[in-house]
């Protein structure tokens, strides 16, 4: 099944038409995935059904590309550059003129010099399903390429919107952040209230010594599913900071593999979420330390109200080459109900004895102490479950760049909290 053979790609240059090819190559011979495979183990892919997708020709209107500004001046502020993505089309770009003096790259891939080298970098040439669809149907692959030596003093913001009904959207992004430069980056997607299936991937380059903090915020509506990847890459004594915050969807599913590849290089993965009603939230990590004196720690929060559920898998893996690793991973969830359900399943795949791992993961309803002892100074009972929900997500909270976007995180966490019976 190829879905995207329903829609003429825009053309694009030599290297991209192979590209595509290629892809569309391997995506004819792959499978669509099953719960039989312990990747998917637990999810609803077996409730996918693609023939009810299609991939969205054209250009949206500008009062979408409007509204997608709207949202990135309400949520994050002031910014060194946008780019809005509307059912996998790159609708708008901007840059700031300090930006795009010091060299830095914001555009379509297949437009920009370099686009050939920053593309698929990281993600490479993938055989599982989602990964060969992307890539083979990407409609404007973009690309953010951050020069050696620069430092952007303030974000740069990507709106990804979904609008069509129906519609299949492949949004594709690549970024590379140069040696020793420094850059934020805050990926908003949001929706209409559409049926549709969105695939999204994301690759992030991390050069020698280079500060990359990313930042993406899921708010889809409730009848989008998502399957999404993103993918990076760290080299010697760069860090990364990969930050989620997830809250829509009907099934909305994110692989996040992080390779540490240089030596000195860390990685620190972060994500809140909550769901509620009947949706999934669906999370996959992999930890990966190639190289000596690495360290990753993750730390996954997430709350399950209604009939909802969630799904965390991860995995650390720790090479033959990769003595002095310093990995952790934590992941906590609160039940709000009792039809609520959280699987919780970390792993470590150890082949250096000079480590320092760990794992550690709960499921359970609200601390009662903690409403016990709110309730016990007068605080009505569902004020005292509001706060301790609250106090629960600030560690995770507190860790984030952006104080515009935090302040928004904790206003969707307010409105969760809100709907719950």
């Amino acid at each position: 099944m190829n879905p995207v053979d329903t829609v003429t790609l825009p053309p694009g240059p030599g290297w991209l038409e192979a590209r595509r090819t290629a892809s569309g190559e391997r995506l004819a011979a792959a499978e669509v995935p099953s719960t039989d495979e312990e990747v998917w183990r637990y999810s609803r892919i077996g409730e996918l059904d693609l023939a009810a997708y299609r991939p969205v020709p054209g250009s949206p209107g500008s009062d979408v590309v409007e509204g997608a500004r709207r949202r990135a001046d309400r949520v994050v502020g002031e910014r060194a550059g946008l780019a809005v993505v509307v059912d996998g089309h790159l609708a708008h770009v901007e840059l700031d003129e300090q930006a795009a003096a010091a060299g830095v790259v914001l555009g379509a891939a297949a437009d920009v010099a370099g686009g050939e080298a920053v593309l698929g970098a990281v993600f490479g040439a993938r055989d599982d399903y989602f990964g060969a669809l992307n890539d083979a149907g990407a409609p404007a692959p973009a690309v953010l390429d951050v020069p050696r030596g620069t430092a952007l003093d303030r974000p740069i913001v990507v709106v990804h919107h979904t609008a069509a009904e129906g519609g299949l959207s492949l949004p594709r992004l690549a970024v590379r952040a140069g040696e020793n430069s420094e850059v934020a980056l805050v990926d908003l997607a949001a929706s209409e209230d559409v049926a549709a299936l969105t695939v999204p991937v994301v690759e992030l380059d991390v050069g020698a010594s280079a500060r990359l903090t990313y930042l993406a915020v899921q708010d889809l509506g409730p009848r989008v599913w998502q399957i999404g990847t993103q993918a990076s890459r760290v080299a010697g004594q760069a860090r990364l900071v990969s930050a989620t915050a997830a809250f829509g969807g009907d099934y909305a599913r994110l692989r996040t593999d992080c390779a540490l590849t240089g030596r000195g290089a860390s990685g620190d993965l972060l994500a809140v979420y909550f769901g509620d009603g009947d949706q999934t939230l669906d999370f996959r990590t992999f930890q990966d330390h190639v190289a000596a004196d690495t360290t990753s720690n993750l730390l996954f929060k997430g709350a399950v109200g209604g009939r909802s559920r969630s799904v965390y898998t991860g995995l650390i893996r720790v090479r033959p080459d990769a003595r002095g690793t310093n990995a952790f991973q934590t992941n906590r969830n609160i039940k709000l109900s009792e039809d609520a359900w959280a699987e919780s399943v970390p792993n470590l795949e150890i082949e250096n004895n000079d480590v320092r791992c760990s794992h550690a993961s709960t499921v359970g309803p609200i601390d009662e102490l903690q409403r016990f002892y709110l309730e016990s100074r007068g605080v009505p009972p569902a004020a005292a479950e509001r706060l301790v929900v609250a106090g629960f997500f600030d560690e995770v909270l507190g860790q984030l760049p952006a104080p515009g976007v935090v302040a928004e995180l904790r206003r969707r966490i307010a409105d969760k909290l809100e709907q719950q019976p």
